[in-house]
């Protein structure tokens, strides 16, 4: 018992010695020390990634022909709904453009879809950031907006070189302008701190104190081009409830995030395009 004294004192001095030494280390140093890190580990992660895609194909090889052709004749469907809704919205864009040289007004941004894989997702850090499958040689720059099939993910906190870090809607740092369908009048939208795997949701202020929401009638909470990083109306969230300020002037409440948030899998980063550069290339993702 008495010789491990001596080992525990020699630990606790050696730790104490490294925090030290971390603590007075410049930031330059510090900063160059986590980038080469985070590069290290990105290989690894991205292999992982990939091993998952293929256990998922072959897992996908072993369904029966009749469970095949099923999810054939639902994809059959879902993509002829694509094509109405696509041709709905080659006639909007034109009509967009005719007012945009009618009025004289500078054209909105456009963007292209860069999808991307989720390759990591920390238990302790669920609802703050996740690391996905592409990075700066994709043309992926910090700031840019992250979104998926239910709405806003996000926005990329940090990029390296073949992985970047989204900063999740639910991270208590993450604030956009937001309005409510239908409703052009903007608010603010902040994530907030909750459990792990717990429910997701947000929080959203500044509303106007006429806007009515219920449990049987919520409102959908959007985004606005006013923030300068998401185009207008993608989907953040559903106000079930709100409660007025103590001024009386606004209101606030939560929102409800997608469930689908809990385990999104996949996801689209919106790159801005060049203003030369064509309308017809903005929805096409780069391979």
């Amino acid at each position: 018992m008495a010789l491990r004294f001596p080992v525990y004192y020699k630990a606790l001095g050696i730790t104490a010695a490294l925090f030290v030494g971390w603590s007075v280390t410049p930031v330059v140093i510090k900063s160059l020390t986590r980038t080469t890190f985070l590069e290290f580990q990105a290989p690894a992660y991205t292999a992982l990634s990939y091993l998952r895609d293929l256990q998922e194909y072959w897992g996908l090889r072993t369904r029966s022909r009749d469970s095949l052709i099923s999810a054939g004749i639902d994809l059959a469907r879902l993509n002829a709904a694509y094509e109405l809704r696509n041709q709905r919205l080659d006639t909007f864009e034109a009509e967009v453009e005719g007012l945009e040289r009618l009025l004289g007004l500078p054209p909105l941004p456009d963007y292209r879809y860069e999808n991307a894989r989720v390759v990591r997702r920390d238990l302790n850090t669920w609802w703050q950031t996740l690391t996905i499958r592409k990075g700066r040689i994709h043309g992926i720059e910090r700031g840019q907006a992250v979104i998926f099939r239910g709405g806003v993910v996000g926005r990329i906190e940090d990029v390296q070189t073949y992985t970047s870090t989204v900063q999740l809607i639910s991270n208590p740092a993450f604030r956009i302008a937001a309005h409510f369908e239908g409703d052009t009048r903007p608010v603010q939208f902040q994530g907030v701190l909750h459990a792990p795997l717990s429910t997701p949701r947000g929080e959203v202020s500044n509303a106007p104190s006429d806007i009515r929401v219920s449990l049987t009638e919520p409102r959908r909470l959007v985004t606005s081009r006013l923030g300068g990083v998401f185009p207008d109306g993608i989907t953040v969230g559903h106000v079930f409830r709100l409660e007025p300020s103590p001024d009386g002037l606004f209101q606030s409440g939560a929102v409800r995030l997608s469930p689908d948030l809990l385990s999104v899998r996949e996801v689209a980063v919106l790159v801005p395009l060049a203003p030369e550069s064509p309308r017809s290339t903005a929805g096409e993702p780069r391979r």
